[in-house]
């Protein structure tokens, strides 16, 4: 028998999008600590909904949650960004390839582009960047595959954040991924699949050199 999961209630949901949202905007930095009570004051809900809400971020690899140090955001390094990448080396290039192959509509990530390049700030930019690639691979036929992508892609946008912050490089990852876009409009599934893999690969070699380097003598 299938379990079917628990509803999560809305306050903890309200909390949950709202702290998620201040990481992958680099609102919260890695390392920073989660008081529970400060959240609570800040969302105007008591700590239940902040703790329920802290224990589901740390189950999707956002949050830290140790014993004597207590909550704090997870810190980004070359062992992390070459694990979250390798995932989506592995995966998003082949769901890509399905999306095309089975000509479904590609508006989504038409839209989220057209967002990201019209961004006024590096908020907004950031999360029509993530739907984007979500739109390419959502659609690839195979809701399991769709599921695992994404498990990773919170964990993707807290890399990606902590690189823009240092090396912003959002014109040419716009030019990348007007060009993944292109060949998946043209129906060219095996060229979409490979810039997509390039984009992504050269994107975590250029943030994260050391982490190349790792996966390489492994």
């Amino acid at each position: 028998m299938t379990s079917v999961p628990t509803p999560i209630p809305s306050r903890t949901q309200f909390v949950l999008e709202g702290i998620k949202h201040r990481i992958l905007t680099g609102q919260l930095t890695p390392g920073q600590a989660l008081v529970e009570t400060e959240l609570a004051a800040q969302f105007g809900v008591s700590k239940t909904p902040v703790r329920e809400a802290l224990k589901t971020l740390a189950g999707t690899g956002l949050v830290v949650m140790n014993q004597y140090k207590g909550v704090t955001v997870r810190m980004v390094d070359a062992d992390m960004a070459r694990e979250v990448y390798d995932v989506r080396l592995l995966l998003e290039p082949e769901a890509l390839r399905r999306s095309v192959q089975r000509g479904v509509s590609l508006d989504t990530a038409r839209d989220a582009l057209e967002r990201a390049d019209g961004a006024t700030d590096t908020a907004q930019r950031s999360l029509a960047n993530r739907e984007f690639h979500r739109a390419l691979y959502v659609t690839c036929g195979n809701p399991l595959l769709g599921r695992m992508l994404d498990e990773v892609r919170d964990q993707a946008a807290l890399v990606s954040a902590v690189a823009w912050a240092a090396n912003p490089s959002w014109e040419r990852e716009a030019t990348e991924h007007r060009e993944i876009l292109r060949l998946a409009l043209d129906g060219d599934s095996d060229g979409a699949a490979r810039a997509l893999h390039s984009h992504i690969a050269s994107f975590v070699q250029r943030a994260f050199p050391e982490a190349q380097g790792k996966g390489e003598q492994e």
